[in-house]
């Protein structure tokens, strides 16, 4: 995909940095406007619950995106315990063989085997290593680092001083958008607390989201609720951060990279959020004027995901209580993914993986990479051996699909709620 020109005053492009849990969503966010995408292998990263990729994933997938022009960064990014080390120095020397582009990385002793087994492949600095100042960011260049992930407690006139006093030619990479965790950096204990499942080992089981009440000292064994309506309050329920109103201020920081949350998510949710921030990005390079005549398309579209409300986190000032949800743990969900197009059949019929039941005589949408948007009736289902179906209640069935709308390949279809 042709990227426009540079506006004037304008240094650089700005990476889209998009998450993926699986090799399908990862070619959704090539398809769908991605520059580079990040994965985690089955060993290592943040987010152990994702799909995740086996080796063979990631080999096959780094090709697939190189072959568009779209890199792959690889998690490493655990707080590494004795035990990991051996493990992470094996886990190297295979990804040595298949070169991603860079792999994230927080703890300095994984960093150290990184260095030593894979010298030739670029690290980057996870926000888990707490990088809130621009000492920190010198020292990692001084190691050798080119991109450093800027905690997100940052504001955005401390990224544009971390910016004044580091080199040019180093790289700041910061979340724009997605889920907020409640503790600083990400770096929580509540899980390991109450669960035994360490969050910095990649097993968080979100316990912000979790409702709880008030036990007063002296009344041991006495809860008492806070009430904020009558299910209780969610006490460190964040919202979820988006930026996409705020594209020239982020430029204007000097920030390099712009990278979504979320590599626990659907293919829908990836498709969403990566052609809306690809084309306000598109959109903004190529005219202001431009941007903000399509804001509100912007605006209409990256809601179409779930998300938990929005916020803009610390980038104008410390967040208050109205960036907090108290009533509820639940996402907003304004569509239902039902599934890609992967090919057509001899009768032009569109394949694909189910995910969400849909039946015959429905309307549904065509989610296209460019910005299309298309209704479609459904006015065939069959399964793999040519039976027609009325509906498509089985997750994950091979289905063919007979729609009043053309289909491309990598087309999502989803139904509006």
């Amino acid at each position: 995909m042709k990227r426009p020109e540079l506006i004037p005053g304008t240094k650089k492009r700005p990476e889209l940095l998009i998450p993926a849990s699986s090799p399908e969503v990862l070619k959704t966010a090539v398809i769908f406007g991605a520059d580079a995408v990040y994965i985690g292998g089955e060993a290592y990263g943040l987010r152990a619950k994702a799909k995740n990729f086996s080796m063979e994933d990631m080999k096959q997938s780094i090709l697939f995106a190189h072959s568009h022009g779209v890199k792959v960064y690889v998690t490493a990014n655990i707080l590494a315990h004795n035990k990991d080390l051996l493990g992470v120095e094996a886990y190297f020397r295979e990804l040595r063989e298949i070169k991603p582009d860079a792999l994230i990385i927080a703890d300095p002793g994984v960093f150290r085997i990184a260095q030593k087994i894979c010298p030739e492949i670029e690290i980057h600095i996870s926000t888990q290593a707490n990088n809130t100042n621009y000492g920190t960011y010198q020292f990692w260049y001084d190691q050798g680092v080119k991109r450093v992930v800027s905690a997100r407690e940052l504001s955005l006139s401390e990224i544009r001083e971390i910016r004044t006093h580091i080199p040019e030619e180093m790289e700041i990479e910061t979340f724009v958008h997605g889920a907020m965790c409640i503790s600083y950096s990400g770096r929580c204990l509540l899980s390991n607390y109450f669960t035994g499942r360490d969050a910095n080992q990649g097993a968080c089981t979100h316990p912000c989201r979790w409702k709880y009440a008030v036990v007063e000292e002296s009344r041991p064994g006495q809860y008492l609720p806070v009430y904020e309506n009558e299910r209780g309050t969610y006490i460190f329920n964040s919202k979820d951060l988006c930026m996409i109103e705020h594209i020239p201020e982020l430029i204007e920081a000097g920030i390099d990279s712009f990278k979504i949350e979320g590599r626990m998510k659907t293919a829908l949710y990836v498709a969403t959020v990566a052609r809306t921030y690809r084309k306000a990005i598109d959109d903004y390079l190529t005219s202001p004027d431009l941007y903000r005549q399509h804001m509100p398309w912007y605006l209409d579209q990256i809601s179409n995901c779930t998300y938990r409300q929005f916020t803009t986190g610390f980038f104008f000032g410390k967040p208050d209580q109205e960036s907090q949800i108290y009533d509820s743990n639940t996402y907003v969900k304004e569509y239902t993914y039902l599934g890609i197009v992967n090919a057509h059949d001899e009768a032009g019929r569109s394949i694909l993986e189910q995910r969400n039941k849909f039946t015959v005589g429905e309307t549904i949408e065509i989610m296209k990479p460019g910005g299309e948007n298309l209704p479609a009736r459904v006015l065939a289902i069959y399964d793999d051996t040519g039976v027609p179906m009325e509906s498509a209640p089985h997750p994950k069935q091979t289905l063919h699909v007979e729609l009043s709308a053309k289909t491309d390949p990598f087309d999502i279809l989803r139904r509006e709620e």
